[in-house]
């Protein structure tokens, strides 16, 4: 028997109890911080290829049109349009929106 009159295995029980429960939720924590380093790894990867092969197709386009068209307002649209298309997506990933706002309208 233990001092406050709890036998000893009862004591012993929920210490192993307790034990495994901590066990568990830290090996949960390790296992979430691991699928997020993951997720955000492969977002990585997967953005890197689409702007790699957007800005190889872009290139071929403006080359090919550059070197094959000799009006002036034709070489001018090859570079301008590419160039409004960059701007507007960097400009997106760029702009900071906090947390907790939605953009767009709101439901009221």
């Amino acid at each position: 028997m233990t001092p406050n009159g709890a036998p000893s295995s009862v004591v012993l029980g929920g210490a192993l109890v307790l034990l495994v429960l901590v066990l568990v939720w830290r090996a949960g924590a390790r296992r979430g911080r691991r699928t997020a380093a993951n997720r955000t790894e492969t977002r990585v990867v997967s953005v890197t290829s689409r702007v790699l092969t957007n800005a190889t197709l872009i290139t071929t386009a403006q080359w090919l049109l550059l070197t094959h068209v000799a009006n002036p307002w034709g070489q001018l649209a090859t570079l301008l349009l590419p160039a409004l298309v960059t701007a507007h997506t960097l400009t997106r990933a760029l702009l900071v929106i906090p947390s907790g706002e939605r953009r767009g309208r709101s439901g009221s």
